[in-house]
């Protein structure tokens, strides 16, 4: 699927060139060299790209099993472990260790998880799908039991130990609908949604740092509040404003200068508003919708189920994790630090984003021209 490919290395690319702008601040703050980031960015940008072409050439029926099963091994293993490794492997970020640290690079291990995650959950999904017919709850609790104590699992090491929710409602939003495609009612989707959303407001409650994060969202709605309660969306809705629809230029962002911080990672996209403009983002919007389409138009045409599966599971990865951080800088929900997807500064994320592309590029084969 070349259009897929050609929208992918394009977002690639604006990350690419954005994490240079972007990063000046930070880089006459740690004293690094001009080109810090972009070279970080540029390894794993070629890195990404050379994995979606390897994969793309793979043979799904071969290969997707194994690596669905070493990404999630090998990356759970990984988060069990992280709150055990010393301070000098795990650095405690605001209490979160989120990050291992090996040198000269750090991985988020969470990023690759996901993807291995999507894998596993729809290969074994397949192999305990429904029966046609009605099925009491109590015998589709009994099926899908094993999935939502995976999902427990992965909220006690994401959500609690690595204090990052958003991730946590990326992937439970996904595995809520996959469950929805494999043939669960409605009743048992309303019940597992109930759970979520009362396990989602206990998180947030037992969390100072979370409920702050509420409150300043809800006083970005009063004129009169401080603005120093509401620093980051304030000044994030003010560099998208200051953009206007053309941009005031690539490198004459003001707002990255200490006014947001994390401007080419979490806030990446309200960067890009003030340096590029409206008209920017609307086709960054644009590019992502197609990206989105393509993967979904991919999996309609798949006859394998597992297949399907996982392209319904990745395009849903990109379009949560893209609504939560564009809705959280625009100031209709609260704020959550959530990547965007190809676009904002960090290896693991533009890694393991090229290899659920790649993935998808894979499987895409088994699609007959004639279709595509």
């Amino acid at each position: 699927d070349k259009p897929l490919f050609g929208a992918t290395v394009i977002l690639l690319i604006l990350g690419l060139v954005m994490s240079y702008s972007l990063s000046s601040y930070a880089v006459m703050q740690y004293h690094f060299p001009d080109s810090h980031f972009f070279i970080r960015q540029l390894i794993a940008v070629i890195i990404g790209i050379i994995l979606i072409i390897v994969l793309s050439k793979l043979e799904a029926d071969r290969w997707f099993k194994p690596i669905g099963m070493i990404l999630f091994v090998t990356f759970l293993i990984i988060l069990l472990s992280m709150p055990l490794l010393p301070e000098s492997y795990v650095h405690n970020i605001g209490g979160a260790k989120r990050w291992i640290n090996l040198g000269a690079i750090s991985i988020t291990p969470v990023e690759f998880y996901k993807v291995g995650f999507i894998m596993f959950i729809s290969w074994s999904l397949v192999r305990t799908r429904l029966p046609l017919g009605e099925m009491r709850l109590k015998d589709e609790i009994k099926v899908f039991i094993p999935y939502v104590s995976i999902l427990i699992l992965s909220t006690l090491l994401i959500a609690v130990f690595q204090k990052d929710l958003g991730q946590t409602v990326v992937l439970s939003a996904t595995l809520l609908v996959l469950f929805i495609l494999v043939g669960s009612s409605f009743r048992f989707f309303f019940m597992l949604a109930g759970l979520g959303l009362t396990s989602f407001i206990l998180l947030i409650v037992t969390q100072p740092h979370r409920i702050k994060r509420i409150k300043d969202w809800f006083l970005s709605f009063d004129n009169s509040a401080n603005r120093l309660e509401t620093y980051q969306i304030s000044n994030s809705l003010d560099a998208i404003h200051h953009g206007g629809f053309w941009g005031t230029g690539i490198g004459n962002g003001q707002y990255k200068l200490g006014f947001l911080s994390e401007v080419n990672t979490d806030f990446v996209l309200a960067g890009i508003a003030e340096e590029l403009g409206f008209f920017a983002i609307v086709g960054v919007v644009g590019l992502m919708l197609f990206i989105i389409y393509r993967i979904f138009k991919i999996a309609g045409k798949i006859n394998n189920p597992t297949y399907y599966l996982f392209c319904v599971g990745a395009a849903l990865l990109i379009t949560f994790s893209f609504l939560i951080n564009s809705f959280g800088i625009a100031g209709i929900t609260p704020i959550k630090g959530i990547a965007v997807p190809f676009l904002s500064y960090g290896g693991s994320q533009v890694i393991a984003s090229s290899i659920s592309i790649g993935l998808v590029l894979m499987i895409s084969k088994k699609v007959q021209r004639s279709q595509s």
